[in-house]
């Protein structure tokens, strides 16, 4: 569908000192004039479904973290057509209405120690250019809001960056800049273990007491740039430490409430959500089913708690075929629970009761949480899943717009406008 629009106003942004180039690209969210009449049509009486199709095609839908760049390492598909593995490819895409998947740019914890980050960073990126060179008519790269805009104008999803753990800055303040030119537009600052720049929500180990002194450097850094930084996968003491140090709101790209799921640090407490929300930053919500529902935690955390103890007993590792067969006759017995839709939307209901619906997102996780997607999310073809139980919940087409991407459009801006005052 060709995409044309109107200058309605949608998602109100209160920003000071806007740029030349900013004034050019405005960052409301642009409407596509094509399927307002579908839209209306749908009003009377309201067919939630055929709304929700409309909305996903008439307003950008972003999505802050899709581990495309990851899953094509271990095995390369071309995602600029139907795929058959994987969460995500351009027909599916174009079928959600997705606009904007940040690619994850994601390294592995344990190559902190065992050395390689950066050259592995260095290679997810040339994968997404790649992606972008090879089909030029279906992806672009995306390094502001405005280039986020002008290829929605033009019909291309866009593939912005965001890095996933800080292992490839390699304790070098200058390597910041360097991913940044690279196209990088957010840091996580760390993943699955604590590393020299903050301690990791599912690391024991909390060697920095928070983020570290090169990890105050970092955020320092990125605020100068106009990079965002990302509080996912970090403590709680290292969220706080952000908060302290960033002059700028920041994000959490892909986590979940843990009013859920108790006890789960992966995700963001209730004063947390707070916290993140006064310095006007985003949560990305997760739809990974053990991060919203702690009945699929219980289940997975059982099936763990199993396999352990038969490695143990057998002095066998994870990676021996007997393992393998283990887990398949466990989950024949003892299927894995799976989240659903309504669980999901439970999340959103959370945050916008708590803080309201100016600071909440999509973060999915797709390709990044292998096949525990909830029933109703399986891939980016689903986004009108959840736009239609937004609409049952009751939310209006303008708080939707800003879930879909008009919030990330804001917080964006903002951290950019910083950047060019400085």
């Amino acid at each position: 569908m060709k995409k044309t629009f109107l200058s309605t106003l949608v998602v109100a942004i209160s920003l000071s000192a806007l740029t030349a180039c900013q004034q050019e690209e405005s960052t409301e969210q642009p409407v596509n004039t094509e399927v307002v009449a579908e839209v209306k049509v749908a009003e009377k009486p309201v067919d939630y479904g055929v709304k929700a199709e409309a909305i996903s095609k008439k307003y950008i839908i972003a999505d802050t973290h899709i581990d495309v760049p990851h899953r094509l390492l271990e095995k390369y598909d071309d995602v600029s057509m139907a795929t058959e593995g994987g969460d995500f490819d351009y027909p599916r895409a174009v079928k959600g209405g997705l606009d904007a998947p940040f690619m994850s740019i994601y390294t592995p914890a344990d190559l902190e120690e065992k050395g390689g980050s950066k050259e592995q960073a260095e290679q997810l990126i040339d994968m997404v250019e790649k992606m972008v060179a090879d089909s030029p008519d279906k992806f672009a790269l995306a390094m502001s809001p405005g280039d986020l805009l002008r290829n929605f104008r033009q019909g291309l999803i866009s593939l912005p960056m965001g890095m996933e753990n800080g292992s490839p800055l390699e304790g070098d303040l200058g390597n910041v800049e360097y991913f940044f030119e690279r196209g990088i537009r957010y840091i996580t600052l760390a993943h699955s273990l604590s590393n020299h720049l903050s301690d990791s929500s599912y690391d024991e180990a909390r060697p920095n007491d928070g983020l570290s002194e090169f990890g105050r450097e970092v955020v320092k850094e990125m605020n100068r740039l106009g990079m965002m930084v990302d509080v996912s996968h970090l403590s709680d003491k290292a969220f706080h430490d952000v908060l302290e140090v960033s002059e700028v709101p920041v994000i959490a790209s892909h986590s979940s409430a843990r009013h859920f799921t108790p006890g789960f640090e992966r995700n963001m407490s209730d004063e947390m959500i707070k916290a993140l929300a006064d310095n006007g930053g985003v949560i990305f919500i997760n739809f990974g089913s053990t991060f919203v529902s702690q009945a699929s935690r219980d289940n997975y955390d059982a099936y763990k708690e199993a396999r352990q103890q038969f490695m143990e007993e057998n002095g066998v590792t994870a990676e021996h075929e007997s393992v393998m067969e283990f887990t398949k006759q466990y989950r024949a017995e003892k299927p894995f629970e799976f989240a659903d839709l309504e669980i999901v939307l439970d999340h959103f209901d959370h945050v916008i009761k708590l803080v309201g619906v100016d600071y909440v997102g999509i973060g999915s996780d797709y390709d990044g949480v292998g096949d525990s997607l909830p029933t109703g999310l399986k891939d980016v073809a689903t986004y009108p899943n959840l736009i239609e139980g937004l609409l049952v919940r009751g939310y209006s087409e303008e708080e939707i717009a800003k879930i879909l991407s008009g919030n990330l459009l804001r917080v964006w801006t903002q951290v950019e406008n910083h950047a060019q005052q400085q």
